[in-house]
């Protein structure tokens, strides 16, 4: 019987962001709130890229596939954050807990590689602007979101398959408001080094390398600012790298404490707080980001409300 990898365990109860009941409907309303305005961002980006031709562009390509990300993303863990605050005691079977978990990976892991092409390709646009429409051709385009998904897709395998090899025999108690690695491992009656040793490569890859191509492909977009002539329009374009530098550094930075900090006493309360930063900060700040300081979008809007109106 030991040699079969078959969890005792069939379901798991999630404990959620917080156990406080004054706190419950206050954080119900608030992360519902978040979520609607995620939803319906991310909805009206999808939208307005399709139906208007004008940004059928290499930029608006990115940003379509970072809305449907994040509109996937926010609903694979969301749904049952909301059920914590109002049912006492929410659970999870184990195969919707392994599922939940490799959609987490995959989007989460898509939206490293999404964020990079998309600083790529600001720093083609701002640094070399003869060269764009050559460099972003529509074959790279799309060879780097497909390659974007494939490294999502492997990686999000690799986490989920070495879970399953876990076993569960008693504790089946999330200290989590979702079914994510670090808490799950905790309460595993096996091994868990190879699980480890997968977030720690996979962890160090995919939020180290993003992360440092998009703070070079910034920190040269930056220096190119800073020789523009005019000062509002040097002004303006610092605005907007910056509030994009924000949304970067909140998403790869709450994740990396979340994965890579120190399992001492406290930590994993601290780590479900970061966790809501790249989990529902990030995917409701990225419309309000991407539309509301974007002039195109702002047109694309006009446009397609005096369609309506004729």
């Amino acid at each position: 019987m030991d040699s079969v990898n078959v969890s005792l365990v069939t379901e798991f109860i999630l404990v959620g962001l917080t156990e406080q009941p004054d706190l419950q409907i206050p954080l119900f309303f608030l992360f519902l709130a978040m979520y609607l305005v995620t939803a319906l961002g991310n909805l009206f980006l999808i939208t307005i890229t399709v139906l208007n031709s004008h940004l059928h562009t290499p930029m608006y390509f990115f940003l379509f596939n970072l809305s449907f990300i994040d509109l996937c993303y926010s609903s694979v863990f969301t749904p049952q954050m909301l059920m914590n605050f109002i049912i006492r005691k929410n659970t999870i079977s184990y195969m919707e807990c392994m599922t939940q978990l490799y959609f987490f990976c995959f989007f989460v892991i898509s939206e490293c590689y999404v964020l990079t092409s998309m600083a790529y390709d600001r720093y083609v646009a701002i640094c070399n602007p003869l060269m764009y429409n050559l460099v972003m051709s529509p074959k790279l385009c799309l060879h780097l979101i497909l390659g974007s998904y494939f490294v999502a897709f492997s990686d999000a395998v690799a986490h989920t398959a070495c879970m399953l090899k876990l076993k569960f025999c008693d504790a089946n108690t999330i200290n989590h408001y979702f079914c994510d690695i670090p808490p799950l491992l905790q309460l595993s009656c096996t091994s868990t080094y190879v699980n480890e040793l997968v977030i720690f490569i996979v962890g160090c890859i995919n939020i180290i390398v993003p992360s440092s191509t998009i703070f070079i492909s910034y920190g040269l977009i930056l220096s190119s600012i800073f020789r523009i002539r005019s000062s509002e329009g040097r002004s303006k374009a610092f605005s907007t790298c910056a509030s994009h530098l924000i949304a970067v550094f909140l998403f790869f930075g709450s994740s990396a404490f979340a994965y890579f900090k120190s399992s001492s006493a406290g930590s994993w309360d601290e780590g479900k707080i970061s966790s809501v930063f790249y989990t529902n900060v990030v995917p409701m700040m990225n419309p309000l980001i991407y539309s509301l300081r974007n002039k195109d979008i702002k047109v694309a809007l006009r446009k397609s409300l005096s369609r309506k109106n004729i």
